[in-house]
């Protein structure tokens, strides 16, 4: 479908190959978020990262419009929050999120999804904006760009006071989630072990990169001819 540079935590730019499937599941019967043809998504992230494939597909693929906001009104508080007002469906980065949480909360409070992901969250911005806008849909989201955008996800309804961690969730349809250890084997509950990732957002491997292709992308032991991608993420 599309090629998708990333520099993950190397910093070294590879071509993520993410096929057609990785999409449709992202925002077709996903689990998470219920697209609809009354929807206006806003198309508020780079076009060059992973989360402008759902900001556009989840709209289109569903009969939907795409509300375009340039980076410029994205930067300006005052600005967004007004686009805000034609738009149901929004993502943003954490640091956004955190930062958009006390500058425009009414603005945010006004739709009807939010979701946020891309790095550790803060749980008191959750607790906040969950305060005034108890109806509104707010997810969390986990994935890497190597299995297309989003793979795990949580919709928070309520965060104790003493958290200090927003979960990650679980797998969205057609992706499956296991914690490994180095032999790819399954570890119990509480272990740690590396995240690898199954299902129909695994993408082709990298473009031009056979040997990290070989080291990053595996065979799947618990389903014969399906492969799963080994994040790094423990």
């Amino acid at each position: 479908a599309y090629v998708m540079y990333t520099s993950g935590s190397t910093g070294m730019p590879k071509g993520v190959l993410v096929p057609h499937r990785g999409i449709t599941r992202l925002v077709l019967n996903n689990g998470y978020a219920d697209f609809n043809p009354h929807d206006r998504v806003a198309f508020a992230s780079n076009p060059a990262f992973d989360a402008s494939t759902m900001d556009v597909w989840g709209a289109l693929l569903n009969g939907g419009q795409v509300q375009v906001i340039d980076h410029a009104t994205l930067l300006d508080p005052l600005a967004f929050g007004a686009a805000l007002e034609k738009v149901t469906v929004l993502f943003v980065t954490t640091a956004l999120f955190n930062q958009y949480v006390q500058l425009i909360p009414q603005a945010l409070a006004g739709l009807r999804i939010l979701l946020c992901g891309g790095e550790r969250a803060d749980p008191a911005a959750f607790r906040n904006l969950l305060a005034l806008a108890p109806e509104l849909r707010l997810v969390h989201c986990y994935g890497p760009t190597e299995t297309t955008t989003y793979a795990t996800t949580y919709e928070v309804h309520a965060l104790t006071a003493d958290a200090d961690s927003v979960p990650v969730g679980r797998p969205i349809s057609n992706t499956q989630v296991y914690v490994l250890d180095a032999q790819l084997q399954l570890l119990p509950v509480g272990a740690t072990g590396e995240i690898c990732i199954g299902g129909d957002g695994v993408a082709q491997g990298y473009l031009n990169r056979p040997e990290l292709t070989a080291e990053k992308f595996v065979q799947n032991p618990f389903n014969p001819g399906a492969w799963l991608y080994r994040t790094g993420d423990l």
